[in-house]
């Protein structure tokens, strides 16, 4: 395949907006996992709740922080939250983040897709 000069230009200016965007949703994820690190330490101390989590999960305890590095792991913390507005406001209150920050964090780790069904 011949390029001009001009395919290669516009192929270069591609190469870099797609590892912006790369970059960009790297530190998305990194952000997203940070959030739940803090949902899950939030989850951890609230004696309420934890019991809860732990029994609908079936995660236990004992295993939580080896269990902190797994992003979907992570991303099932926020489900859990997320089943909940009283919760998500609760947690999103003591945080000083806005409501809708679950759900980006949620989107942001893997199975956090949204699901079209058309």
């Amino acid at each position: 395949i011949e390029r001009s000069a001009g395919n290669h230009r516009k192929v270069s200016v591609l190469g870099r907006i797609w590892e912006r965007g790369r970059e960009k949703m790297r530190r998305n994820r990194e952000a997203a996992e940070t959030r739940a690190l803090m949902t899950l330490a939030w989850l951890a101390g609230n004696s309420d709740l934890l019991p809860v989590f732990l029994s609908s999960t079936g995660a236990a305890a004992d295993t939580l922080k080896e269990r902190a590095g797994d992003p979907d792991f992570l991303g099932a913390v926020l489900d859990f939250i997320l089943m909940d507005d009283a919760w998500v406001m609760a947690l999103c209150d003591e945080q000083g983040w806005a409501y809708d920050d679950l759900m980006e964090a949620r989107a942001a780790l893997p199975g956090g897709e949204q699901t079209h069904w058309t």
